[in-house]
């Protein structure tokens, strides 16, 4: 194989970005693109020279593939990646892999019975600045961190009706946003959330009915199973005087690293490194990132490679995010 065969299933804005990245990469073919939106579907084909346009992964599933990309509500993840797999085929998803950590847990059980390679759009990874404050942590180069600090607020928020409606989402702000977080902060420190506390908000109240609503406010204090400490924050709509503060500090003690967005902006992230008043940047901005967990993924389809056993940290991910919910893994 040199280019895997990929059905896109999912059309809309991030999906669509997603198929340009692949292909313009020279990743990947798009070998058909799924949508029940076929006049939108078929803008999204001819932006890469697909010429099959379909109307469900079930269609999708009949035509020769290597693999599919999922870019679908969160509900249906893990039922389409389930889907997929029992025909045989790798799947690539946007997160979250699922709702709760038991879906997840489903989909992975799959993906390793079945000897699968299975990804997760977790884009935040493959940013230089998470990356280089990743490797700052773990290098020691700033001693035992004992305190992080993250945060991801949004001046804006999702604009299909299905991101409310907890039955289609799993969550709001903290399954949307606080993924990437979470991930970025177990990556970083190789430890597992103990325990946590939370305050879960919508429309400056306290969210007390998660089957009704959805939170677009959150906080939540992790104790991390060696004792260290991790502070979360993140929102939708926040009157936060920009498009979006995102960072991920991380406190050690020997000095501190933080990877943050620089002048609001979703796209532009730097690296600080902090000792005492003085400070070091060691990324800057201009990354092109977005596409990039995606076109790692295929490079790795390209070569035959199955089942990988890190998708299973996954599963860590949602299980801190029931803890946030309150709900049993």
């Amino acid at each position: 194989m040199t280019r895997p065969r990929l059905a896109f299933v999912g059309a809309g804005w991030i999906g669509s970005a997603r198929m340009r990245s692949a292909v313009q990469a020279g990743a990947a073919d798009a070998a058909v693109v799924a949508d029940p939106d076929e006049e939108g579907a078929a803008r999204a084909a001819a932006e890469v020279g697909c010429a099959v346009v379909v109307p469900s992964l079930e269609a999708a599933l009949q035509q020769p593939l290597d693999g599919v990309v999922l870019a679908t509500p969160s509900a249906l993840h893990a039922r389409q990646a389930l889907t997929a797999m029992g025909h045989g085929v790798p799947v690539f998803c946007q997160k979250p892999l699922g709702r709760t950590r038991a879906e997840c847990a489903r989909v992975v059980r799959a993906a390793r019975d079945n000897d699968l390679l299975l990804g997760v759009d977790l884009s935040y990874r493959h940013i230089d600045a998470f990356r280089a404050a990743v490797d700052t942590v773990r290098a020691g180069a700033i001693g035992r961190v004992y305190a992080t600090d993250l945060v991801f607020h949004n001046a804006y928020g999702p604009d299909k009706p299905w991101f409310t409606d907890p039955a289609q989402s799993g969550g709001g702000c903290v399954i949307d946003l606080g993924t990437h977080l979470v991930d970025i902060a177990l990556w970083a420190l190789q430890t597992t959330t103990q325990s946590v506390t939370a305050q879960l908000f919508v429309k400056g109240e306290p969210l007390t009915d998660l089957a009704r609503s959805v939170e677009d406010y959150a906080v939540a204090q992790l104790t991390m199973s060696d004792g260290a400490s991790v502070r979360l924050a993140c929102s939708w709509f926040l009157d936060a005087g920009t498009d979006a503060v995102v960072d991920a500090t991380f406190h050690g003690t020997d000095g501190g690293v933080s990877a943050r967005n620089c002048n609001g902006s979703f796209y532009d992230f730097e690296c600080n490194l902090y000792r005492g008043r003085s400070w070091q940047r060691l990324v800057g901005p201009g990354d092109d990132w977005g596409g990039r967990a995606l076109v790692a993924w295929a490079d790795s389809l390209s070569v035959g490679a199955g089942y990988d056993p890190r998708i299973e940290r996954i599963l860590d991910v949602a299980g801190t995010l029931d803890l946030i919910y309150g709900r049993a893994s």
